[in-house]
Order: C-alpha cells, then sequence, then structure tokens
C-alpha cells in the first residue's frame, strides 16, 4: 500500500508541476497580443486506473468566436477605411458656409456679378468679378487634384497591401508545414497555432477571408468568394500591377490592356492566375475599400467636379436651347434653334416607345465622328448616341442636313422650318416613336477671344493654359474628363476687364447691366442637365438643376456619405469590440482566474507532498522493525 501511495503521488507531483508550469505561462503572457489560453488535464493511467499522467497541452479556442473576430476584423476594416478617406474627401470641399470653401467661392462669383450689374460702370466691381471668377475655377481645381492624390495614395496603399498579403500566406504556408509535422503532444504546437492564427487575424484586416482547420491542424484560407489562396503547404502569390500616380482619365476596367489602374492577381501554384478585382473575389477589409474607393467613390466625386466646372463654363458661353413642339397634339413634333452647335454641344431627344422611355444623344464633331461614343462619357450613360459630323467642309451643308443624316435610320422627318433662322431644325417622329422633348446646350461664343459677339454670353472661363473654348467636345476623346483641373479664367477676359459690361464693343464707358445680369441668372436661375455619373439626386438618371443648386448639391452629398461613413465606422467598432470581448472571454487570460487556478494547484501539489512524506516515513517505519 505504500508503494502505491508514493508512486500516485510522484505521479501526482509530477501532473501538478506541469499544471503549475502551464498556469505560469499563461500569467507570463497575460499582455501577448495572439496568445491564447492553454490548459492542460490529467490522464488516469495504470492498473485500475489507479494512476494519473501527463495529458496533451491544448489551447481554449472558440472556433465559432474566433472566426466571428476575423469577420469583424475584416469589416472593420472596410468601414475605417472607408470612413477615413471619405473625411478627406470632403474636407477637399471645406466647411461649408466658409468664404474659402467651394459654396462660399461660388457665392463670391455670384454675388459680385450681381454687383456689377449694379453699378457696371465701376471698375473695382469688374476686378472683384474677375478676382472671383479665378479664385473659384483655383478652389475647383485644387479640390479636383487632390481627388487624383487620394487615387494615387490608394494605389500605393493596394500595393503595399497585396505585398504584405502576399508575405503573409507564405508564411502560413510555412507553419502549416510546421504544424502538420509537430505531433499534438508536443508542447510548442500550441505556439505555432497562435503564430498561424494570428497570421489569419491580420490577413482577414485585409481582405475578407474563410479559414477552414484540416484534420491534420492545417488550415486551407479562401476569400469569402470561395477563391483558394492556401491549400496545405501550396499558397497563392499575390501581385499588384501599380500605375503610380494617377490622373482623371485612370480608370479602372476588367481588359488590363485598357485599365489606367493597377489590379491585383492571385499566382496559383499550379500556374494559374486569378484577376481578384474583375472576379469580385475581395469583398470586404481594408483593400476592398481601397479599391472601391479608387475606382468608384473618387472617379464619381471627379466627375462632379468635372460636371461643375463644365456647368460653370457653359453657363457663361452657352444657349439652353428647347424645342417648340409643332404639328398636332400628339407632340411628335419640335422645332429648336441650333445656331451656333459646335463640337460637343449634344442635343438631347427624349423619346418613347410603348411603355419605354429613353434619351438619344446626338454627338456633333467637327471631323469624321467615330463609329461609337461612350455613353458613360455623356449626362445619360443608358442612352444611344449617335456621332454626326457638323455642317463644314466635305460634310452636310446645313445643321438640319447633319441631323438628318444622324436620324436617317430611325424613322424621323428632319426639315428646316419655314421662316426659321439658319440653324432652325424640324424633327418629326413617325410610326409608334413619341418624341417628347428636345434640347441642346448651344455655344454662343465662337473662340475663347470671342467677347464681343454681341451675345450675352461670354468664354469667362476656358480650358488649360492653351486657352481652349470648353463645348463638351469628342474631337479628341472626352474634353469633360478632368476639365476641373484645367478649367482657367480666360485670359483674354482678364485683360479686357470691360468686355464684362461691353456686349458689342460699345457702351464700355457708361457699362451695360446686360450682360453681368445674364451671366448671374445663367448660373442661378436657369436649369441644366449634369449627368448621371454624378450621382446627385440619389437616383442614376441625369439631373435638372441651376448651377448654384448643384454646388449645394455636390457639398452635401460628400458631406453626408462622409458622416455616414463615420456612423457605419463606429457601429462596426462597436462589433469588433463585441467580438473581440467574446474571444477574449472564451480563449484570453483572465488573471484572476489563472491566480486562483495557481493556488489550487499550490494546494494540490502540498496534498501530494504530504503523501509522499507519509509514504516515506511509513517505509522508514517498517525498515526499522
Amino acid at each position: 500500500m505504500a508503494f502505491d501511495a508514493l508512486t500516485t503521488a510522484t505521479a501526482g507531483l509530477r501532473v501538478t508541476q506541469s499544471q503549475i508550469g502551464v498556469v505560469s505561462q499563461n500569467i507570463a503572457n497575460v499582455g501577448t497580443a495572439g496568445y491564447v489560453r492553454r490548459t492542460l488535464s490529467p490522464v488516469t493511467s495504470g492498473l485500475g486506473n489507479a494512476g494519473v499522467a501527463t495529458g496533451t497541452i491544448a489551447r481554449a479556442i472558440d472556433a465559432a468566436a474566433l472566426k466571428q473576430l476575423r469577420s469583424e476584423t475584416s469589416g472593420a476594416s472596410y468601414t475605417s477605411m472607408m470612413a477615413e478617406i471619405r473625411t478627406q474627401l470632403d474636407a477637399l470641399y471645406g466647411r461649408p458656409g466658409d468664404p474659402s470653401a467651394l459654396d462660399g467661392m461660388f457665392n463670391s462669383f455670384t454675388l459680385s456679378l450681381q454687383t456689377l450689374a449694379a453699378n457696371p460702370t465701376s471698375t473695382a466691381a469688374r476686378a472683384t468679378v474677375l478676382s472671383a471668377a479665378s479664385g473659384l475655377a483655383t478652389t475647383i481645381g485644387s479640390a479636383a487634384n487632390g481627388v487624383q492624390a487620394l487615387r494615387s495614395g490608394l494605389e500605393a496603399q493596394l500595393s503595399s497591401d497585396t505585398s504584405e498579403a502576399s508575405g503573409l500566406l507564405e508564411r502560413l504556408a510555412k507553419l502549416n508545414t510546421r504544424i502538420g509535422a509537430t505531433p499534438t503532444s508536443d508542447p510548442s504546437r500550441p505556439d505555432l497555432e497562435d503564430q498561424r492564427d494570428q497570421a489569419l487575424t491580420s490577413l482577414s484586416g485585409l481582405m475578407d477571408i474563410n479559414a477552414v482547420t484540416l484534420s491534420d491542424g492545417t488550415v486551407s484560407v479562401l476569400t469569402g468568394s470561395g477563391v483558394t489562396l492556401l491549400d496545405h503547404a501550396n499558397a497563392a502569390s499575390l501581385t499588384f500591377s501599380a500605375r503610380g500616380t494617377l490622373s482623371a482619365n485612370a480608370l479602372y476596367s476588367s481588359d488590363p490592356s485598357q485599365s489606367g489602374v493597377g489590379t491585383i492577381v492571385a499566382n496559383t501554384p499550379g500556374g494559374g492566375q486569378i484577376d481578384l478585382i474583375a472576379s469580385g473575389a475581395i469583398r470586404s477589409g481594408a483593400m476592398a475599400a481601397a479599391v472601391e474607393l479608387r475606382d468608384t467613390v473618387l472617379p464619381q466625386a471627379q466627375r462632379q467636379l468635372d460636371d461643375l466646372a463644365a456647368g460653370l463654363s457653359r453657363a457663361m458661353s452657352d444657349r439652353l436651347a428647347t424645342g417648340t413642339a409643332v404639328g398636332d397634339a400628339s407632340g411628335n413634333g419640335f422645332d429648336i434653334d441650333l445656331t451656333g452647335l459646335s463640337a460637343g454641344n449634344a442635343v438631347t431627344l427624349t423619346v418613347q416607345n410603348g411603355s419605354t422611355q429613353r434619351n438619344l444623344i446626338l454627338m456633333p464633331f467637327t471631323g469624321t465622328p467615330p463609329d461609337a461614343v461612350p455613353a458613360a462619357g455623356t449626362d445619360d450613360p443608358e442612352a444611344t448616341v449617335i456621332p454626326f459630323r457638323l455642317p463644314g467642309e466635305g460634310g452636310p451643308a446645313t445643321v438640319a442636313e447633319a441631323v438628318a443624316a444622324a436620324l436617317r435610320d430611325g424613322g424621323y422627318e428632319v426639315s428646316v422650318p419655314s421662316g426659321g433662322a439658319a440653324g432652325a431644325v424640324r424633327i418629326v417622329a413617325n410610326g409608334s416613336t413619341k418624341l417628347l422633348a428636345v434640347s441642346a446646350s448651344v455655344t454662343q461664343v465662337t473662340s475663347a477671344t470671342d467677347t464681343k459677339s454681341g451675345k450675352a454670353q461670354i468664354p469667362l472661363f476656358v480650358d488649360g493654359k492653351a486657352g481652349t473654348l470648353f463645348t463638351g467636345s469628342f474631337d479628341a476623346g472626352s474634353q469633360l474628363t478632368g476639365f476641373a483641373q484645367r478649367i482657367t479664367l480666360n485670359p483674354a477676359v482678364a485683360g479686357n476687364a470691360a468686355s464684362l459690361v461691353g456686349i458689342s464693343g460699345s457702351g464700355t464707358s457708361t457699362g451695360d447691366a446686360t450682360r453681368p445680369q445674364a451671366l448671374y441668372e445663367a448660373l442661378t436661375g436657369a436649369q441644366r442637365t449634369f449627368s448621371a455619373a454624378s450621382g446627385i439626386g440619389g437616383i442614376d438618371a441625369p439631373t435638372r438643376s441651376s448651377v448654384a443648386e448643384f454646388v449645394q448639391g455636390v457639398i452635401a452629398v460628400q458631406g453626408s456619405a462622409a458622416a455616414a461613413a463615420q456612423d457605419l465606422d463606429e457601429g462596426q467598432s462597436i462589433a469588433l469590440s463585441t467580438a473581440q470581448g467574446r474571444f477574449a472571454s472564451a480563449s484570453g487570460v483572465n488573471i484572476d482566474e489563472e491566480m486562483a487556478n495557481l493556488i489550487a494547484l499550490q494546494q494540490a501539489y502540498t496534498a501530494n507532498a504530504r503523501v509522499l512524506t507519509a509514504a516515506r516515513d511509513m517505509l522508514d517505519t517498517l525498515l526499522r522493525i
């Protein structure tokens, strides 16, 4: 009996000592990131299970809590990136109401026109208009440059994140190899599993992943959409084709040869390649947010500024032409004056076939038009765009002939209305097609130096340092794209402030309020069409508003989006904190609990030692008999 007690007590001491070592390790790593609490449960051994032996050291892991933690980590990284960039984007427009903000500069410009209209002889008022116009153009350009700087920063961030994600996958492959070769009884295995889980959590911050634990303890890693990135020791390498500094023309395309930005490619061990952006494989995490911001959110912000710059410029130089209904009560015919139609002065026909309503956009060119014009570059991305050649050498003789050639296969009759102006056109729809409206924005000045045309319009703003007149032309690609960076005050007007009140070259000394008043009304009262791509109005359709209303719409949309992104990030932060708390409660080290365990183990150790002492005393007594 003494020998049995001695054996049992010795085994108990050994197991208790091992348990104390595990508890001490837990206490020592209470602040170590990624450390999962260890447990050691003794197992019975010997004849009749009368003995005890050291079991396997295991991690107190809650698989469901860990999966939720990774999911919330991906979501938090996504919302954090969105909130940060959205806030920076909103800041580019300035604080609403501040004199230096976008709306403040626009209001200063319109106020200067009002002041000049009230006192057209004032040279100070004329100078104020030019200064305000220049300041507004600079503000728009600065905001647009800021948008592209944000996009370039995201391009660099994607390159860095892709490299980090690829390195994590390579590290996970090596850890899989080591874990698979390490027995479950080896005390070093939990450390390897901790390192693996920490790498997986880091990877989940970059992209949404699904980690599947295999029977040998290794993991397979898939994207949330099911693309395999890691299988045992075989990891895909991720590469990013960075494009450096981005411009307004650098847009994403699923065709790598046409794309102006970089894409993420997974190179599988078998030699295959998967474009993770084109396939939509990355749906959350910092990388997904960066892609969405770079390719959707910021290009839309650029389009808003381009539309604003175009609307501002054309409000000064264009006449809004609206068709007048002719014919019977069905309204299938319209007369419209297109005198002065220039390249890019799109003529929009709103038509209805049955219950379907759509737009036809006639896009004029000075030379031979291309076979097609991308609808996304126009006001309505769902419209049918028909390019046609303007009258001139080698082309049609009149605007009516040019429009007729564009509509020759559409079931329309195009003619010159009796007694109409030289550029007047009558368009009548035949058959089942119902023509609902015809409109255009027609440039009234012939060049950037045409400041005394006899009309109220003036080329106050021009395109770039070359001083090109902005008409929305597609002759050499879309003139609209990137116009916000290029808009500037016309040097021809800046050098002759009297042209602000001198419509035809006369009356400049006494002043004429006609032009400044007309320009003010063109900005604040006239309803213009702004593109669906700008996203103003909350619908995927062209928006009609004044330029002044569009400015307020841009600021309101960006401010609202920034506030919503911040609210979403705060909510996601709470969700992440909850997931971290749940995981920590099951798998983290609780110092109070571990200290209590340590005291209990010390007491068990003392009890086993007393048994051992008693057994020794019994043996000594027996030996002395």
